[in-house]
């Protein structure tokens, strides 16, 4: 008992101490009230922290007024978005006034040829910078600003390492000529076609080495890239040097990949039961089908799941940036390595760059040296395996005989250790398909490709005219691709082979892209305070050689000489027959500019912006080769307007633009316009063992197409633009369009060339939206949203016109001999769906094989298709980013949509019916989910896999990536801070597509999917 009240007395005596310590305490503490205010009034939301204890601290209220209780001698930290943090010493009372933060006023956007302060931007641009772009496993830049910008649509490529995407800015203005925008990178203009083996000029960047991303979309943005500026301009800067001290980065990644999509198809115990059913036995077509799937009656393979592998992939990059001495610099090296999903395929990139960045002459000469270089070793694997994993004969095993078995010599499927059909021994069924196993296995296809990117750019402000800059920029671009592609002797494609039976053969190639480039501008920028006015004056002059040259041989597999080929020469040296038709096959075009571009800003009220670009380009011949591409654009910042000013409480930014501009198209290939001769590509053309030199088509009245492009926008901002966005309407006007058409027998030395013909409209609407909804001490929420309706119709196909004209075959299936599914028409939007119309019972089902006959001839030709109205272009496409920051901890996500896009699904189209077997001595598997579908039990015929039954709406809503991440200011030392997070992508898709991914070409036979995959980063900073 005496323990117990012992305890008692011991507790009260805690307590009570501890009450006269925290009263000793309280009394040292303060009670701050406060108003914190701008030049408009009262700041909603401000933090008001303690320093040195951020765990302390408020928000101001509606009125910008706060309570805070602090120690005595203890300072306040003020801050808010937009305005520089303040900090004043603790007092009962505190007035605080928030001052703009000049240097974000001021942020400059390049622009081409030179950058503007962000609030004098007249044209349609939008700049992403590092830390707004996405997070996650990224390869790829392009991932980085997929869903940020309205009016820029991506479609990301296949389940590939390494795959590239489709960029589109603004829909596209051209049918045949190139839709991708123009890449910029570091000042130097890229070719599309970074090389053979890479899958866009972007692939070989490494995202790391990144800063910003500006898009420029309307044709007052773009027309100072004129020639090319058509489909919009995508500037990339990369990271450079800085004055601070130097700083060590070093970001890695691991990556986990699941290929969790599968084509539905039947099981083994499934299909022979359909087999059995379908094809009875007891006639000729019943007792072949059932004994081939009876060949291995308890055999049952899952052909998909023999050819997936989980991937798995890192990336690790490590950088230096600083100043040494006099020298700004900043060194990286990369590493990437991924297995991908499917077995053989593997992507590794190495990526180097160096940056330096010295100023001289007290800081009136600025040198910018940038020097990129990558390696990408590719092991391909055949995509075509999917396609062939999914209806290969699931009672069929995956490998032969062993070739220690007896039995080994019997066995005629065997090859290479791969079953395969065969009609005997050594004698392979050339009408089945191939094993998928062997697809991956029996073929060695792998390249190389090297690529270096680099310029220096002389900066220099004239001694005494400092208002006045001359700048040059020499650049080069150089990628070397070699590679070889051959099936393995002995391999079933191997004994396919009529030139090489049982040896096999393939090819060897060794591809160059050369481009080089000199700017010279001079730049005039002059604040002119009598009249309130800004000049800023540029003109300059542009030189680009681009140079072109493939190789590909073919050779056979290592044999020894079989005597005299025709068409083929025996090398000792490699013991290969080589082919005689092999030779390199250069291209080169030169492209030489003027141009010129006035900014002049009145009272920081009214903004103008006029470009003028004349371009010469070797593609075409000398009476058609320069383009005069001009542009002009107006923006009127009303908020700024004293009429305004009682609105500034409220509303911080508000500007009408409006701009008007014309661009250029050139890529079509070059020589077109001149004759020329070309060896004949079949090998039955030749005369004595030789290949034929034949003439090609020409078209000697080639010139530029162009497009004509009106803007309309809104730019506003609430509350210091902690709310932002823009709304905008374009409209696009393309003539001349660089067209494939036919030509009159005996015109011409070919049936079609390319020539300028037909014309296009496209217009369109983009909305976003940028907020900080929720500030507190210690959680944020960001959110950005954007969605662009557009839409585009071809206006004019024929130099003349013609309502009779058949239209452009634009896109077709495999299968049969090739069936043509797309149209480009007059009156409808590029590549829309050309089909039947399908024929359904009094119960809504689909009849097999019964189309519409639409103009009552009695007879179903190609005359009974129809123009669908339904294109793979969406009539939508939307983005949604959101960011949680609660203290330490980061949690964001990225949406993307597509509503209103069409896919043809092929491969229900060719597998939806279970009459497919011919007696051609191999059988195929069904598509299941197709099947149940359309009850078709008969085999279908051309019309009905061109009938609009497969026809499928492809919206989709998906949940790019999501990403939690911690932050740790410093790590075992003060120097040492960074970042761990974990993230998922391909998190989810919402759509009512049957196929694998709605996200998919126009015609959907043969999808690599994309794989969910999940990545543990680690960033460190010292």
């Amino acid at each position: 008992m005496k323990h117990v009240n012992l305890r008692i007395y011991r507790t009260i005596l805690s307590l009570v101490l501890g009450l006269f310590m925290s009263v000793g305490v309280y009394a040292q503490n303060i009670t701050v009230k406060g108003h914190v205010k701008d030049a408009m009034g009262g700041v909603i939301g401000a933090n008001v922290v303690e320093k040195g204890n951020t765990g302390n601290g408020t928000i101001t209220d509606l009125d910008g007024n706060f309570t805070l209780s602090v120690p005595k001698n203890a300072t306040l930290v003020i801050s808010f978005i937009g305005y520089k943090t303040q900090e004043v010493a603790a007092a009962p009372s505190v007035m605080v006034t928030l001052q703009d933060d000049a240097e974000l006023l001021e942020t400059v956007v390049v622009i081409g040829y030179g950058s503007v302060k962000k609030e004098d931007l007249s044209g349609s641009v939008v700049a992403i910078q590092a830390e707004e772009m996405n997070k996650g496993a990224i390869t790829s830049p392009e991932e980085l600003m997929l869903g940020k910008v309205p009016g820029l649509a991506i479609n990301q490529g296949d389940g590939g390492p390494g795959s590239g995407s489709t960029i589109r800015i603004r829909s596209g203005a051209s049918l045949n000529a190139s839709n991708d925008p123009l890449i910029v990178i570091d000042g130097i203009p890229v070719a599309n076609d970074a090389a053979p083996g890479t899958p866009n000029a972007l692939s070989t960047i490494n995202p790391n080495d990144i800063e910003t991303f500006t898009v420029l979309k309307d044709a007052s943005a773009t027309a100072i890239y004129g020639s090319r500026a058509s489909n919009g301009v995508i500037i990339i800067t990369t990271k450079k040097g800085t004055q601070d001290k130097i700083k060590v980065t070093y970001n890695s990644t691991y990556t986990v990949k699941d290929p969790y999509k599968r084509i539905e198809v039947m099981n083994a115990d499934e299909f022979r039961a359909a087999i059995a059913k379908q094809y009875p036995v007891g006639t000729a077509l019943g007792n072949a089908a059932n004994e081939l799937v009876s060949l291995y009656p308890k055999q049952s393979t899952d052909w998909q799941d023999e050819i997936f592998q989980t991937g798995l992939s890192t990336d690790q990059n490590i950088s230096v940036a600083g100043k040494a001495g006099f020298l700004p610099f900043r060194v990286s090296f990369g590493y990437n390595n991924e297995k991908g999903t499917l077995k053989t395929s593997k992507y590794e990139r190495y990526t180097g760059s160096v940056n330096l960045s010295p100023k001289f002459f007290d800081n009136h000469l600025t040198v910018d040296i940038n020097v990129k270089g990558t390696i990408n070793n590719n092991r391909f694997a055949d995509s075509g395996a999917v396609g062939a994993a999914a209806f290969y004969d699931p009672t069929k095993p995956v490998y032969g005989i062993d070739p220690a078995d007896p039995a080994y010599a019997s066995d005629v499927y065997n090859y290479n250790g791969y079953w395969n059909w065969s009609n005997g021994a050594n004698n392979p069924n050339t009408l089945s398909a191939v094993n998928p196993l062997s697809l991956l296995y029996d073929v060695n296809n792998a390249g190389t490709t090297k690529r270096s990117l680099g310029n220096i750019q002389l900066d220099y402000r004239i001694h005494g005219l400092e208002d006045l800059h001359a700048n040059l920029n020499v650049g080069y671009d150089v990628a070397k691709s070699t590679g070889d592609n051959y099936v393995n002797p002995g391999s079933f494609q191997s004994a396919k082979d009529t030139d090489f039976k049982n040896i096999g053969q393939g090819s060897s190639w060794n591809n160059l892209r050369r481009n080089h480039l000199l700017d010279f501008y001079l730049n005039y920028v002059k604040d002119i305070e009598s009249i309130q006015s800004n000049i800023n004056v540029m003109a300059g002059y542009s030189w680009q050689h681009f140079y072109y040259r493939d190789y590909s041989l073919s050779k056979s597999n290592s044999v020894d000489n079989l005597g005299e080929k025709e068409g083929w020469t025996y090398h000792k040296g490699e013991k290969r027959y080589l082919r005689n038709n092999a030779y390199p096959r250069p291209w080169e075009n030169y492209l030489v500019s003027f141009f010129g571009r006035l900014n002049y800003n009145l009272m920081s009220r009214y903004l103008l912006t006029a470009t003028l670009r004349n371009d010469g380009s070797s593609r075409f011949n000398k009476n058609n080769r320069w383009g005069l591409f001009p542009s002009v654009a107006l923006a009127w910042s009303l908020i700024n307007e004293p009429f305004m000013e009682k609105t500034h409480n409220v509303l911080s930014n508000l500007k009408l633009r409006v701009g008007y501009g014309v661009t250029g198209q050139q890529e079509i290939g070059d020589y077109q316009f001149i004759t020329k001769y070309t060896f004949s590509s079949s090998p039955s053309a030749t005369y004595l063992g030789s290949y034929l030199l034949k003439p090609d088509g020409y078209s000697p009245d080639l010139k530029w197409e162009q497009t004509t492009t009106y803007n309309v926008g809104i730019d506003f901002g609430f509350l210091n633009n902690r709310i932002s966005g823009s709304i905008e309407y374009y409209q696009k006007h393309t003539k001349d369009l660089l067209n494939t058409v036919n030509v009159a027998a005996g015109s011409n030395y070919t049936n079609r060339i390319v020539a300028n013909v037909g014309t296009m409209k496209n217009e369109g609407v983009e909305f976003n939206i940028n907020a900080v909804a929720v500030q507190t001490k210690d959680f944020s929420w960001d959110l950005g949203y954007n969605v662009t309706w557009n839409t585009s119709r071809i206006t004019k196909l024929t130099a003349n016109f013609n309502p009779n004209y058949e239209g452009i075959d634009a896109g077709s299936a495999s299968y049969g001999s090739g069936t043509v599914l797309q149209k480009h028409q007059v009156g409808y939007a590029p590549s829309t769906y050309w089909l039947f119309q399908q024929v359904y019972d009094e119960y809504g089902n689909p009849v097999q094989n019964a189309v519409v006959d639409r103009n009552n001839d009695g007879q179903i030709t190609a005359a009974d298709r129809y123009m669908t109205d339904k294109s793979p272009m969406a009539d939508f496409y939307m983005g949604l980013s959101s960011q949680f920051t609660y203290k330490n901890w980061d949690l964001g996500f990225n949406l993307r949509a597509s509503i209103g896009n069409y896919v043809y699904n092929a491969s229900n189209a060719d597998g939806g019916s279970l009459n497919s077997f011919g007696n051609q001595g191999s059988i195929s598997n069904y598509n299941k989910k197709a099947v149940e579908k359309t009850g078709f039990i008969l085999t279908s015929s051309a019309e009905q896999k061109a009938s609009d039954l497969f026809l499928e709406n492809a919206s989709f809503l998906k949940m790019d990536n999501i990403t939690l991440g911690y932050t740790f200011k410093k790590f075992i030392t003060d120097k040492l801070s960074g970042r761990i997070s974990v993230s998922m992508q391909n998190v989810f898709t919402i759509t009512k597509y049957s196929g694998l991914d709605p996200e998919c070409d126009a015609i959907d036979q043969n999808i690599w999917p994309r794989p969910r995959t999940f990545t543990l980063g680690l960033n460190l900073n010292f």
